[in-house]
């Protein structure tokens, strides 16, 4: 794992968004929670269908698309999966 960054927005991957970008998280510019995602959609093409039906939590609590992920926070991408 990366050692958290005030200039930029960890974004943590897990299950199929992991398999999809290869890694375990990353860092990205902050903004948007869209646009850091579009980003990351951008360097990794296969994390696209995975983000059409993922859940994403900034700082522990589940945002929409519109939220702002400042610096400093960590945006997590959760897929759905199964688990019982």
């Amino acid at each position: 794992m990366t050692e958290p960054n005030s200039d930029s927005v960890t974004v943590r991957y897990w299950a199929a968004a992991r398999a999809a970008t290869g890694v375990d998280e990353e860092r990205r510019e902050p903004g948007l929670v869209a646009d850091v995602l579009a980003a990351a959609e951008a360097d990794h093409p296969d994390l696209r269908p995975v983000l059409q039906v993922a859940s994403t939590l900034l700082d522990g609590v589940a945002v929409e698309r519109e939220a702002s992920a400042a610096a400093g926070s960590t945006l997590e991408v959760l897929p759905p999966f199964a688990g019982g």
